[in-house]
């Protein structure tokens, strides 16, 4: 198996899968708004970090 350093690998944007070159500006998305959808999608909650919900106290206990 041959190695490739990171400079020869091809990179796709992960919203739109179109070839994204690692010195772009919105690496490694290819555009700016390829950039903000998958940021909308964070936001939206269609993203998840599987596992257990962490348990978040509110201001009310006296946690803060």
């Amino acid at each position: 198996m041959k190695l490739v350093s990171a400079t020869e690998m091809k990179f796709r944007c992960p919203t739109c899968r179109k070839a994204v070159e690692r010195t772009s500006d919105y690496f490694p998305f290819c555009s700016d708004r390829c950039k903000t959808t998958d940021l909308g999608r964070w936001a939206a909650g269609e993203y998840s970090i599987p596992g257990e919900n962490a348990y978040i106290p509110d201001d009310s206990e006296g946690h803060f």
